[in-house]
């Protein structure tokens, strides 16, 4: 019976990456909880994946507006003519 709900780590690490997108279905969030139950390594490979996908999500919401842009640039090429 418990071998319905074991999985390898790597399908685990799939699974995880599914789920972060909300594409995993309701079976494979079973198993993938079971598996890291069972297993430290895919649970930290999970809690790290969370982190950087939270981390990718957090810098996509910062975009600069055009004045933004331009007044980075415009320091950039200021403190590059400084060093050449």
């Amino acid at each position: 019976m418990l071998s319905k709900f074991m999985i390898s780590c790597e399908e685990s690490r799939h699974i995880c990456n599914k789920a972060q997108y909300q594409e995993a279905s309701s079976w494979e969030k079973v198993k993938f909880k079971f598996h890291l139950f069972i297993c430290k390594v895919c649970k930290q490979h999970t809690i790290t994946n969370t982190k950087l996908t939270l981390l990718i999500n957090k810098i996509k919401s910062k975009t600069l507006t055009p004045i933004e842009k331009e007044k980075l640039k415009s320091s950039f090429n200021n403190e590059l003519k400084k060093h050449q």
